[in-house]
C-alpha cells in the first residue's frame, strides 16, 4: 500500500546520519585522474552531484588528482553500471548513486545491483519536485492529478526508468491524491535534461525531478513548480508549496552518494571517505549545497552499505504495489 511512511526514504536514513566524524587518513593516494561517472545524460541529479563535487574538490584544493566528469547514459543507469562492474578493484573510478541503484535492478532492468559495487560515502539528501510549463492550465498538484484522473492519457515525464526513482516519487504522490499508481502514464527519459526538454516542447504534461536540479530551470521563467515532496517548504524554494499543504499526504526524500567498482581497495575507500568529509566542511561546499537546496546527510562506507541494504527491503514492497518487481 502506498503510504507517506513507505515513501519517506530518508526518514530511516537520517536516523543513522550524525555529525560528520573524522575519518582515519589513508596512506593510499590516487596516481591518475579519476573517472567520475554520472550514469545518465547531462542535466539530471547524478550529473549535478558529479559536476558540483568535482568543482568544489578542485576549487578547495582537496583533490590530489583531477576528477573528470563523464556521462554514460542508458537504461536508467544500467549501461554505466555494466561498464563499471567490469573495472573490478579499480580505485580510480567512481560514480554517483541514488535510489535507482536499488530500484532498477528490482524491476529487472539491470543484472547488477548495489551489492556488486563498493559504497564509498553518502553525501546529501534532496526532495522531488513536480514541474509544468509556465503556461500550463494546472495551478496545483491537486489540479494536475484531478486532470489525470479524468484523462489518463496525460503523461508525466521523469529522468529515470520505469520503476525507478522519479516514477516511484510521482506514483506515490498520485496514489495519495487518489490516482491508481499502475495507471499513471509515466514516460521515462534518459536523464533530467531530456525530460525538461520534452516538457518545454509540450510532449508531456509535467515532469518529476530533483528539486536541486530544477533550481536553474525555474529561474528562467519557462517552468512552474506545483509541489515539492519535502515535509515543509524548502529554504531554497520558499515559494513552492508541499504536497501536504495541498491535501496530499505524501513526502519523498532523494539521497545521493558515491560508489566505486567491485572490490575497491580498502585503503582507497578510506582515502575517499576522508576527502569527502573534508570537502563537506568547506565554504565552497556550503555555498553550492545551499544554492541547490541539498541537505548534508553524510554516511561512511560501512554506514552507507547498511543503509543500502535497508533500502532494498523497503523498495521491494514499493515496486510490488506498482506491479513492477521481477524476481
Amino acid at each position: 500500500m502506498f503510504t507517506k511512511q513507505v515513501f519517506a526514504c530518508a526518514a530511516a536514513a537520517l536516523l543513522s546520519t550524525g555529525a560528520i566524524g573524522t575519518a582515519v587518513a589513508s596512506d593510499w593516494k590516487p596516481t591518475q585522474p579519476i573517472e567520475y561517472i554520472a550514469p545518465a545524460n547531462p542535466g539530471g541529479g547524478w550529473d549535478t552531484l558529479i559536476r558540483t563535487t568535482a568543482r568544489v574538490l578542485q576549487e578547495e584544493g582537496i583533490a590530489q588528482q583531477n576528477f573528470a566528469p563523464i556521462n554514460i547514459p542508458g537504461g536508467g543507469g544500467a549501461v554505466a553500471w555494466a561498464q563499471i562492474a567490469a573495472k573490478k578493484g579499480n580505485p580510480h573510478t567512481m560514480f554517483a548513486a541514488s535510489p535507482p541503484i536499488i530500484l532498477v535492478p528490482l524491476s529487472g532492468a539491470s543484472r547488477f545491483n548495489h551489492k556488486d559495487f563498493t559504497p564509498v560515502a553518502r553525501l546529501i539528501t534532496d526532495y522531488s519536485i513536480l514541474l509544468v510549463r509556465a503556461d500550463s492550465p494546472h495551478q496545483s498538484a491537486a489540479e494536475l492529478f484531478e486532470a489525470i484522473k479524468a484523462n489518463p492519457a496525460l503523461s508525466v515525464g521523469g529522468g529515470s526508468a520505469p520503476g525507478s526513482m522519479d516514477h516511484i516519487s510521482v506514483a506515490g504522490a498520485a496514489a495519495a491524491a487518489g490516482v491508481e499508481p499502475a495507471r499513471l502514464n509515466y514516460i521515462a527519459f534518459s536523464g533530467g535534461g531530456e525530460a525538461m526538454t520534452n516538457l518545454l516542447g509540450g510532449h508531456v504534461a509535467a515532469v518529476i525531478t530533483g528539486a536541486g536540479e530544477a533550481s536553474a530551470q525555474l529561474q528562467g521563467g519557462q517552468l512552474r513548480a506545483l509541489a515539492v515532496s519535502a515535509p515543509e517548504r524548502m529554504a531554497a524554494l520558499p515559494e513552492v508549496p508541499t504536497y501536504v499543504e495541498q491535501g496530499i499526504d505524501f513526502t519523498f526524500d532523494i539521497w545521493r552518494g558515491i560508489m566505486g567498482p567491485p572490490d575497491m581497495p580498502e585503503a582507497a575507500v578510506r582515502y575517499y571517505e576522508d576527502m569527502y568529509q573534508r570537502m563537506m566542511q568547506t565554504e565552497g561546499w556550503a555555498k553550492a549545497r545551499d544554492q541547490l537546496g541539498w541537505i548534508d546527510a553524510y554516511q561512511s562506507s560501512a554506514e552507507f552499505g547498511e543503509f543500502l541494504d535497508g533500502q532494498l527491503e523497503q523498495f521491494s514492497g514499493v515496486l510490488g504495489d506498482l506491479g513492477l518487481i521481477r524476481r
